[in-house]
């Protein structure tokens, strides 16, 4: 029996090191958003160029395009192999990121994202916590893409939307300040009765 886990929160908040844990672990297939395929790659690239301007919607349609790719080229086809997926982000960052963010409109992502994900979706989705603070902290002043580049007003609206994402859709919301460690048993008790 396979799984498909999926880690969200905001940039910085530790998800991408939980899910390579969390994959490494459970034997499971590790993945991430965007940028896991070679196509993937390409758009990852374009659309983290914060010197390239770009429409909203159309950062929003190549996350999707990425997404659709990624799905049926590197998710769906470990399911049915028997592996379980453990992925660094998911549907729900467009969301909060493209929705939420930049103002893209909700409904019209939701019903864009159901055409990208298909019937995969995930078994469980745990959104790891941070507060702004904690972010910018952690964030590497050095590197700036289009995302870390942008003003603070804009990861408020990100981390509130993710909040309400997680109540819809029930997702189990653990606090991302303490160590690794720590973050990890919070992870694994989230993910407590899964048959990997």
């Amino acid at each position: 029996m396979s799984v498909f886990v999926v880690l969200e929160g905001i940039d910085v908040s530790g998800k991408s090191t939980q899910a390579r844990r969390l994959a490494e672990r459970h034997g499971a297939l590790f993945t991430f958003e965007p940028g896991d395929t070679a196509l993937g790659a390409d758009l990852r690239r374009w659309v983290l160029d914060a010197s390239t301007p770009m429409e909203p919607e159309t950062e929003a349609l190549v996350m999707l395009a990425d997404r659709a790719h990624h799905v049926r080229t590197v998710v769906e086809p470990a399911l049915a192999r028997g592996d379980s997926v453990v992925s660094d982000r998911f549907f729900a960052s467009t969301l909060a990121y493209q929705g939420y963010g930049r103002g893209v409109d909700l409904g019209r992502l939701r019903a864009a994202s159901e055409i990208a994900v298909g019937s995969c979706w995930p078994t469980r989705t745990v959104l790891i916590d941070v507060t702004l603070e904690v972010a910018a902290e952690r964030r590497a002043l050095d590197h700036r893409d289009r995302f870390e580049a942008q003003d603070p007003h804009f990861f408020d609206r990100v981390r509130a939307g993710y909040h309400e994402l997680a109540d819809l859709y029930g997702w189990v919301v653990v606090d991302g300040a303490g160590g690794v460690d720590e973050v990890t048993a919070l992870v694994e008790d989230a993910l407590d009765g899964l048959a990997w």
